[in-house]
């Protein structure tokens, strides 16, 4: 069997602005920058953290750290996190400020009030703590300025739901352990609560969560939603349904293409291809089921793509015994009765391929 190497961890936004900031306050206490630098997790862990750069004049210190997502596909990964402290007045503790592609909260709903800095709030209770250790260990106070950018930053958030979230002009800091699990995509679920909350927040009562573009456009139409009740879970339902079981709204909509929601009908929360990909022979079980004689449901079984087996079912209404599986695996996650739940399957155009709501009836599963 051939031996797969363990995946590298990687470090979050919050851990590298957390190292730069106290590199940058120890520079300015000292004239010196440490390099490594240490900084302690919100765990315990002690991590080194090599600076990209390092300047210190005129009353302010600058260091920056490259961001390194070890294996996970991060959309910051070899971002550069760059902190300027400057000292602050007595008794002000540290101010947090946003620089060039670091983002603002706009709307309500967010661990942090608009008009701050999208920094949330473990990263900034790890850089005051080593903020406050450096200026123990130096007998000043821990009063400092601390402005953290990412250059390129805005760019990148375009490809994050922060305009979404009314995060505006670039990325937040974030992280909660400091440390990134290789494709535990915490991020992305990261986003998914946070545009729960925001829509909670603004007194949305429907959000819809949709796997893809083209089934978050075709269940906008569907129901005339405004934007910021779309949730982009992409493949993970089940973290999306697991946050509104605790934090609930009156209607949720589950929305995607053919492949996604058979799998969520085969009982799959997590609808990545490479990691739960469709049964075929249940499907074609599925289908004969409704009615498909022996040589359609061997087709079926046989089928390359989730696509072309319901091409093949023709008229057999594949697509609602699908949705109505869809249903009660979304149902028994979501475990709140009072919440009226909805699964709309569709196609790769939007064309609504099955619908089921709730009291669908169960599918037959192997």
């Amino acid at each position: 069997m051939e031996h797969k190497p363990a995946l590298r961890f990687g470090w979050t936004t919050g851990a590298c602005a957390t190292a730069a900031a106290q590199a940058a306050f120890a520079a300015l206490l000292t004239g010196h920058f440490p390099d490594p630098v240490e900084i302690t997790m919100p765990r315990g862990q002690k991590v080194a953290f090599a600076l990209a750069e390092t300047l210190l004049a005129d009353s302010m210190a600058r260091a920056a750290v490259v961001k390194d997502a070890g294996d996970d596909p991060d959309v910051t990964h070899g971002a550069l996190v760059r902190v300027t402290v400057r000292l602050g007045m007595p008794g002000t503790g540290v101010v947090f400020r946003a620089g060039e592609g670091v983002g603002m909260v706009t709307l309500p709903g967010l661990p942090i009030p608009p008009g701050e800095p999208a920094i949330n709030p473990t990263p900034r209770q790890m850089i005051r703590d080593a903020i406050a250790a450096v200026a123990m260990a130096h007998g000043r106070a821990a009063d400092a300025i601390v402005e953290i950018a990412i250059p390129g930053g805005a760019e990148i958030a375009q490809r994050t739901m922060n305009p979404r979230l009314g995060i505006v002009g670039g990325l937040s800091i974030l992280g909660t352990t400091g440390i990134v699990v290789p494709y535990s995509c915490s991020a992305w679920i990261h986003s998914i609560h946070r545009g729960i909350d925001v829509a909670r927040a603004a007194g949305i009562d429907h959000v819809a969560g949709a796997t893809g573009r083209t089934s978050e456009q075709a269940i906008q139409a569907l129901h005339g939603l405004p934007e910021l009740a779309l949730i982009d879970m992409g493949d993970f339902v089940g973290g999306m349904l697991k946050y509104l079981r605790a934090h609930p709204v009156a209607r949720v909509t589950v929305a995607g293409g053919v492949g996604k929601m058979t799998k969520l009908a085969q009982g799959r929360l997590d609808l990545h291809s490479k990691r739960h990909p469709v049964d075929f022979q249940a499907l074609a079980e599925v289908a004969e089921s409704l009615g498909a004689d022996a040589a359609l449901t061997a087709r079926i079984a046989r089928a390359n793509t989730t696509a072309e087996a319901f091409a093949l079912a023709g008229a057999l209404k594949l697509g609602d015994q699908i949705a109505a599986g869809g249903w009660d695996t979304a149902s028994a996650v979501l475990d709140r009765p009072e919440i009226a739940l909805e699964v709309v399957v569709f196609n790769s155009t939007g064309v609504v391929m099955g619908r089921a709501v709730q009291g669908a009836a169960s599918l037959n599963r192997r």
